[in-house]
């Protein structure tokens, strides 16, 4: 068996369209795949010029949809998928573009909805210790604090 030869700039470029076009990516990510594909760091960096030109990256649309998705599947709240987008290395700006697409009525609505769910698997002692195992499980999903105490208050 003889050796892979290495990818041109070109074939690398379209295999990063195609991985592009597959899912929203992050620059990070389609740096690293084109490292793995063999390209040198000047090359790696003028492709991925290319595809920001071309639209094949933006960054902020990756926040969107990572946000978006992970609030409606996974019913994150904003805490997390912040962290999450910071450890993609996602700019504030591009984070708080993403966070905006997420309305606040369906938000609370889910908060909410969680919380209710919670309750009812939740065996305490008293009023207080059920309070309290609620709250820790909703603030460990990304909500903020203070929306989930107040809800906890108001139930």
């Amino acid at each position: 068996m003889k050796p892979k030869q290495p990818l041109t700039v070109k074939e690398a470029k379209l295999k990063a369209a195609d991985y592009c076009a597959y899912q929203e990516r992050t620059q990070q990510q389609v740096r690293d795949k084109l490292f793995d594909l063999g390209l040198t760091s000047d090359e790696v960096e003028d492709v991925l010029t290319d595809l920001i030109t071309e639209g094949f990256i933006n960054e902020e649309r990756f926040a969107i949809s990572y946000a978006g998705g992970k609030f409606r599947m996974k019913k994150w709240g904003r805490i997390k998928i912040t962290h999450h987008l910071k450890a993609l290395n996602i700019s504030d700006y591009c984070i708080n573009r993403g966070l905006a697409e997420i309305d606040e009525e369906d938000y609370r609505e889910t908060l909410h909805q969680l919380l209710e769910k919670k309750r009812q698997s939740v065996s305490g002692e008293n009023q207080y210790v059920m309070g309290k195992k609620i709250a820790s499980f909703l603030i460990q999903k990304g909500y903020e604090p203070h929306l989930v105490w107040d809800l906890i208050r108001e139930l």
